[in-house]
């Protein structure tokens, strides 16, 4: 028996994709009801059976729906549910998958009517490709996903989000907003600054004619994969985050700082502390 009779996913891409298709791969969901701009993509969502129909107007596809699912940039998440929640049914449940917690709860929790929950989440799983073709309904098996209540959170709509989650097969942590948005600057969001960068600073050097990125292997595509992801997600996220985001910035910047001074140095010794320490942390959590 479903337990969420009508799910609504604006945003049916990889992350609002992949949880329709686990949904449905475990008959815990009865109709699955896609929204977004793109039509074609919403059609290549049907063709694939990741959703049953779809519409272009989040009002009228969000009719009759038990939970609601925001998988869009995260700037956007307190404008769309700012237009859908006059239209919400009694009891709904609005979720979201964004990876900033503290602005986007704070800006959607007061939007809701009487009777209707909104339930911040955050699955910490991906990829850097995107689209509904992109999804896949184990991406969330075995990943961590972070739900962030508050003191106004009805229980009984966190238990839902928390069961659609451990449904797809994720752990789910509990956690404040705030703690969240500063885990995730480090863990993931200082990581794409970084790869971002990367990618320009080498492609912007200029001491020869031709790019050399031409030559890049394993080592430099592995590193920098996740600047393949999407440009205006990740634009919005540092945008949203931004003061957790640059915080961790210059965190990072003092120990880049301090490995450049070993290596202008030819501190040995130390080049190889600095090495081992980082192994050492990095192997741990294997």
């Amino acid at each position: 028996m479903p337990f969420i009779h009508r799910l609504a996913i604006i945003g049916v891409g990889l992350i609002g994709g992949s949880l329709a298709r686990i949904l449905r791969e475990k008959g815990a969901v009865g109709e699955i009801v896609g929204i977004g701009r793109g039509e074609a993509n919403l059609r290549k969502a049907v063709e694939l059976g990741v959703i049953d129909r779809y519409f272009l107007d989040s009002v009228a596809g969000v009719e009759g729906a038990d939970v609601v699912f925001l998988a869009t940039p995260v700037c956007s998440i307190p404008s769309i549910t700012a237009e859908i929640a006059p239209h919400l049914a009694p009891g709904c449940v609005v979720t979201d998958g964004g990876s900033v917690k503290e602005e986007i709860v704070s800006a959607c929790e007061p939007l809701m009517p009487n009777g209707i929950h909104f339930v911040g989440g955050h699955p910490i799983a991906g990829t850097e490709h995107s689209g509904v073709e992109a999804s896949f309904s184990s991406l969330y098996v075995g990943r961590r996903c972070i739900v962030t209540p508050t003191s106004r959170t009805s229980q009984d709509a966190l238990a839902k989000v928390v069961r659609m989650w451990e449904v797809a097969g994720s752990e789910v942590v509990i956690m404040d907003t705030e703690k969240h948005d500063r885990v995730l600057a480090a863990i993931s969001h200082l990581p794409h600054m970084v790869a971002y960068a990367l990618v320009n600073a080498v492609e912007g050097y200029d001491r020869f004619e031709e790019s050399i990125l031409r030559y890049s292997a394993g080592g430099f595509r592995d590193f920098t994969r996740i600047a393949s992801s999407d440009p205006a997600m990740w634009r919005d996220i540092a945008l949203m985050n931004r003061e957790a985001v640059i915080e961790m910035m210059d965190h990072f910047a003092a120990y880049f700082a301090r490995l450049r001074e070993l290596v202008a140095a030819a501190d040995a010794p130390g080049l190889e502390r600095f090495f081992r320490e980082s192994k050492e942390s990095r192997d741990a959590i294997l």
